[in-house]
């Protein structure tokens, strides 16, 4: 890589990529020995994640050392994982990634470009994970037994991630043990302590399912866009009969997370436009 940090200025350094971090704080400060190229640091300071371990009066006590450290002429670089940080102190960011300096940018510029690249990351993660059906309760007269609960991404795959803004699924399939008449199968979103975030079902979507034989399945599959804040959720589903008579319950069956390149409070994130004046 090749990049400057001008005396005076601060340079955030963010990635999943600690070694390439490491390495630039190394050289920067002169702990490490470049094997080609050349390096100059004279009177750099460098700052590797400090924040991350200090309580409210360390963290005062090293923002005024960081300023401090710039107004005498230093070039500081600073690893930090804290967006709030890195905004407030640096002058530019550097994004490294996989040994490579990705982007070097303002701060907001380069923090949204890593961001972006750590959704994408996590989606494939959510997508290569295996979600176990684990209900905390089952219950039901057996007359129907849920056979998988799904969740899906924007482009329908199975997955563990839902992207807050981004359109979601639940795929549910049933078989059924006994003769039915027009079985209702539901859905319900709790958060993980328990509160009902989101709850339908076919009867409630005026979807009706007609007869159901011994031996026949059917798959049904609810989709809308995920307004829900990042965080973690249970998803119960059942199928029942229109008087409420369990076939098949299982309460919190499985688990999955909703990510977002912005931390939002509470629940339903409502995409909040601001005007001032």
């Amino acid at each position: 890589m090749s990049a400057e940090v001008p005396a005076g200025a601060i340079v955030g350094l963010v990635g999943d990529d600690a070694a390439a971090q490491e390495a630039v704080l190394g050289l920067a400060s002169g702990a490490v020995r470049a094997e080609s190229g050349t390096v100059v640091a004279e009177g750099a300071r460098v700052f590797d994640h400090v924040f991350a371990r200090a309580g409210i009066a360390e963290s005062a006590r090293l923002r005024r050392e960081i300023e401090g450290a710039r107004r005498g002429g230093a070039a500081v670089l600073l690893a930090s994982q804290d967006e709030r940080i890195l905004k407030s102190l640096c002058d530019e960011v550097w994004w490294l990634d996989e040994g490579r300096l990705a982007l070097q940018a303002a701060p907001a510029e380069a923090l949204a470009a890593y961001q972006r690249a750590s959704m994408e990351k996590l989606a494939a993660w959510g997508r290569a994970q295996e979600q176990t059906v684990q209900p905390a309760m089952r219950r039901g007269d057996g007359r129907a037994k849920l056979v998988s609960i799904e969740t899906l991404d924007a482009q329908d795959r199975p997955s563990a991630i839902w992207r807050s803004g981004e359109r979601a699924g639940v795929r549910v399939r049933a078989r059924f043990e006994g003769a039915v008449d027009d079985p209702v199968i539901g859905i319900m979103i709790r958060t993980r302590v328990g509160f009902d975030v989101f709850g339908t079902n076919t009867e409630l979507e005026s979807v009706n399912l007609g007869r159901k034989n011994a031996g026949e399945e059917a798959t049904v599959t609810f989709r809308f866009v995920c307004a829900l804040c990042p965080q973690e959720y249970t998803l119960t589903a059942a199928s029942h009969d229109r008087d409420g008579t369990w076939h098949d319950w299982m309460e919190d069956a499985i688990t999955f997370s909703v990510a977002d390149t912005r931390h939002t409070a509470g629940v339903a994130n409502l995409r909040a436009s601001v005007e001032v004046g």
